[in-house]
């Protein structure tokens, strides 16, 4: 008997249809990866902006309210029976007092001229608000040998970070429209402290007929305190800051997407803006700083 030592084919090949309907199904995996990953990424960017929006509007108010917390103080005389440059400690029972002018001989210092002032809609080379409080050097450490007596310095800084005139701590602010920057001035120099910025907006809380037993608080703009050094400046007691920051990521916004405005009533389409703010997301951050001379500068 003989028996046959062949075997049947049992390999089969792919079909051209078979293999096109693979390459289908794998192109959309791959488009649906593709769609899930550009959302993601789109959402992480905007998480990311918005962070960075919150992070701006910190920095800023932080640099702004340093200077407007002091504004208006003034250093306290260790006895109205001494001179300025006496710096002991007074006795107990000494009488004290503030001062309201102080010169050095070359640098001079009026609190109610040099304290606080803004300016509503300022030239190129006005500043919307300006800051100002007392300069003074106070004894403190400054030698490498700590058991040397200390000696008379500043600590106050402006928002550069600098030290003023013998006689005042001053900080000007202003958004510069060219650049959509926040800027600080001080002591001859000006820097950008906040990028991204669509606008810059102050408002004084004001106290008026304080004499009558029926004081009125209300807020109002810089015309109508008056103009720097008028006496309306005196009788401010905090100040509202309003900041609009915008985003750097490109969004898909639907036609019509608003926000509203630092004045609360106008609403700004986000869709017919110009570059570079134009589908871009905008945050509105307020704060409000109350003054130490809490209108006591007049």
């Amino acid at each position: 008997m003989k028996y046959s030592t062949s075997r049947p084919n049992t390999q089969h090949g792919v079909t051209l249809v078979e293999l096109l309907v693979g390459i289908t199904i794998g192109l959309f995996t791959i488009a649906v990866a593709m769609g899930a990953l550009m959302v993601s990424r789109v959402v992480t960017g905007s998480v990311s902006d918005v962070s960075d929006l919150q992070q701006q509007a910190s920095h800023a108010f932080r640099v702004i309210g340093s200077q407007l917390r002091q504004t208006g103080s003034i250093r306290l005389k260790l006895s109205a029976n001494k001179l300025d440059s006496d710096t002991s400690p007074p006795l107990v029972g000494e009488p004290v007092a503030f001062e309201t002018d102080f010169s050095d001989g070359t640098n001079t210092f009026t609190l109610a001229t040099d304290s606080l002032s803004g300016l509503d809609s300022p030239t190129a080379s006005e500043y919307t608000l300006t800051t100002g409080h007392r300069n003074f050097a106070e004894l403190v450490y400054l030698r490498a040998d700590t058991t040397a007596p200390p000696g008379p310095e500043s600590v106050l800084r402006n928002c550069l970070g600098e030290g003023g005139t013998p006689a005042l701590i001053q900080s000007q602010f202003v958004l510069n429209v060219a650049t959509n920057e926040l800027r600080c001035a001080a002591n001859g120099q000006e820097q950008p402290i906040v990028r991204n910025v669509a606008n810059f907006q102050v408002r004084y809380l004001m106290q008026t007929a304080a004499g009558t037993g029926n004081p009125n608080l209300r807020y109002v703009n810089a015309a109508t305190v008056g103009a720097p050094g008028a006496p309306g400046w005196a009788q401010v007691f905090a100040v509202e800051v309003c900041l609009v920051l915008y985003g750097t990521e490109r969004l898909n916004l639907p036609a019509g997407s608003t926000y509203t405005d630092c004045d609360g009533a106008t609403a700004v389409d986000l869709t017919a803006l110009t570059e570079p703010r134009n589908q871009r997301a905008h945050m509105v951050f307020r704060n409000i700083y109350q003054l130490r001379s809490q209108g006591l500068t007049g």
